[in-house]
């Protein structure tokens, strides 16, 4: 093997050592070979700039274990950890609207999210005017549990 060619050449060692670990990183997709792919990139760099090959793997390596233990934990998180999905009737509580009748314990409606709800108020002694500002606290059923929002100036 002709060393000499090598050590000439060392950043096409580096960017194939990138293109493997980029490469195995396809089929473990656990991040960290993508890291250590990143860090002979640096390596690849280094030689690029004319730095000896000491330096360039020390620069490989710092920028891997730097990746490893800054950069990965968070991109793990948000792909592991994404926002939860609401859907049907859970995806109405928190939301506001507008009495469109009196409400009671006995009858209402209320318009929320372009649609008119029957509803109630969550507590029961409570009587809320038409016209009045709602938020929906639960859902039972297809009725639909609220409380009237103060308006400021009220």
């Amino acid at each position: 093997m002709d060393w000499d060619w090598v050590r000439e050449n060392a950043w096409a060692a580096w960017l194939v050592a990138a293109m493997v670990l980029g490469g195995a990183e396809m089929l473990s997709l656990d991040l960290v070979l993508l890291m250590l792919a990143v860090g002979a990139l640096g390596g690849m760099t280094a030689d690029l700039v004319g730095l000896g090959l000491g330096v360039q793997v020390v620069v490989a390596l710092v920028t891997s274990v730097g990746l490893l233990a800054l950069v990965r934990p968070g991109v793990v998180k948000k792909l592991h950890h994404g926002p939860d999905l609401v859907q049907g009737h859970d995806a109405l509580i928190g939301m506001e609207g507008f009495a469109v009748a009196e409400i009671t314990e006995q009858s209402g409606q209320a318009k929320i999210r372009g649609e008119v709800w029957t509803v109630r108020p969550y507590d029961p002694h409570e009587v809320i005017a038409s016209g009045a500002k709602v938020q929906v606290l639960e859902i039972r059923g297809a009725t639909a549990y609220v409380h009237e929002i103060p308006q400021l100036g009220s």
